[in-house]
């Protein structure tokens, strides 16, 4: 599996679980599954095709787990699913480097004016974190490169 495709997965969907599910809850669902779906649970005369498929199932299981049962890969793979749905929902107005953004050393904020007269803002904190920000007026999302 490509990192592309590791990023474009649903990996709560894997599980059968919600984002608004605990820790407790995503580890339950992955218990289940994983069980149900180990190739050393399976049944000797089953067809190699499915046998197959089960155990293709059963690593996506296993790799739905590694992400979500990890505080902070869970929190990394939350903001790019939050900033893919952003960028199909919110139009696109441009791309900027960080660097072509003003600096304001009072406020530790980077800001830049946006076409509507409002601003784009983002943090230092929040640069690591944060490449789509949205302007404070209407509805126009720029990309920090």
């Amino acid at each position: 599996m490509t990192l592309e495709e590791l990023k474009q997965k649903d990996w709560y969907k894997v599980l059968g679980a919600k984002r608004s599910d605990g820790p407790a809850e995503l580890k339950q669902k992955y218990q289940k599954l994983a069980l149900l779906y180990h190739p050393d649970k399976q049944e000797v005369d089953v067809a190699a095709a499915e046998a197959e498929e089960r155990a293709r199932r059963f690593i996506e299981i296993h790799q739905a787990w590694k992400i979500l049962g990890n505080e902070e890969t869970k929190k990394e793979y939350d903001l790019q699913q939050r900033e893919d749905n952003l960028t199909k929902e919110w139009p696109l107005h441009e791309q900027i480097h960080l660097e072509d953004m003003s600096w304001n050393e009072d406020e530790q904020l980077y800001t830049l004016s946006c076409r509507c007269g409002g601003n784009y803002s983002v943090s230092k904190n929040e640069t690591k974190d944060v490449s789509l920000v949205c302007c404070d007026t209407c509805s126009l999302v720029i990309q920090i490169l």
